[in-house]
């Protein structure tokens, strides 16, 4: 199991994000650096990228608030 976190090094005096999308649902294979997700920081979008190949696990829905360091999905 590979974790797919909020990189810490992405903010600077802010104190939260929104994911604001999940581009592949539950259950679906997805590729190593293939775009999983995208977080919104003060009306700048990120793409968060898939860590490992396998099989998505998503642990916080689209639009909920995320802070650096937070784990929102595995990848099985």
């Amino acid at each position: 199991m590979t974790e797919i976190r909020i990189p810490e090094d992405l903010w600077r005096g802010i104190d939260e994000g929104v994911i604001a999308a999940w581009l592949y649902e539950d259950g679906d294979e997805v590729e190593k650096d293939s775009v999983v997700a995208t977080l919104m920081i003060e009306k700048t979008q990120i793409d968060i990228e898939a860590p490992a190949t396998g099989t998505l696990r998503i642990l916080k829905m689209a639009e909920t608030p995320v802070i650096p360091g937070n784990i929102i999905g595995e990848i099985v």
